[in-house]
């Protein structure tokens, strides 16, 4: 029988598929005191093991306002990326939208949200189109990316209010970025994502 006074580890992780499963949500432990909290935020044996495959070659930190919405987007093969995303600070609503050809998600979206408080991750796999809106009044987001570098003559996006995807971004007029007010919708992508069956 366990001595209840010894700690057992504890896994710092739980991996959750969404209901597109190649997505993946990352709920990490914390632990806290009258100090402030401690909590691990990425260990590639855990990610490995679970099927994130490295390694995450580039990683990139943005600050945003309330409103501000950043997507959708993605990079065209051969340099596209897998993301790991989480904020650091705030509050946001994540997306992840199927855009693999032939897939039985295709078109469908996928959403979490992701705060300081959480400590929650999305995991946005090669294949989707991703973006946020800010929900706090600000917020700080990290992205740790798989697959290609950044990559400005490959990248590419999909308009984020697109009826035939219609994501409820629980925002009805965000502000955007002149490059983001252009993007086109699905159906007018010139996509080159297929599915695989796993």
């Amino acid at each position: 029988m366990a001595d209840p006074h010894v700690k057992m580890p504890v896994m710092p992780f739980t991996f959750h598929k969404c209901d597109i499963p190649e997505v993946i949500l990352i709920k990490a432990v914390t632990f806290g005191d009258e100090r402030g909290f401690f909590r691990e935020t990425f260990k590639a044996s855990d990610f490995v093991g679970f099927g994130i495959d490295g390694p995450f070659i580039q990683e990139n930190f943005s600050h945003s306002k309330k409103g501000i919405l950043r997507g959708l987007h993605f990079q065209k093969l051969p340099y596209a990326q897998g993301k790991l995303v989480s904020a650091l600070n705030g509050k946001i609503r994540d997306v992840a939208v199927d855009i693999r050809k032939g897939s039985p998600h295709y078109g469908k979206w996928v959403s979490e949200v992701l705060s300081r408080e959480n400590g929650h991750q999305l995991y946005v796999p090669p294949g989707f189109a991703h973006g946020f809106v800010v929900l706090s009044d600000e917020a700080d987001v990290l992205y740790k990316v798989n697959g290609g570098e950044y990559a400005p003559e490959h990248e590419a996006g999909i308009m984020w209010n697109d009826p035939e995807i219609a994501v409820k971004w629980e925002i009805d007029s965000p502000l955007l970025s002149a490059k983001d007010e252009k993007l086109p919708s699905l159906s007018e992508l010139d996509n080159c994502f297929t599915y695989s069956n796993p």
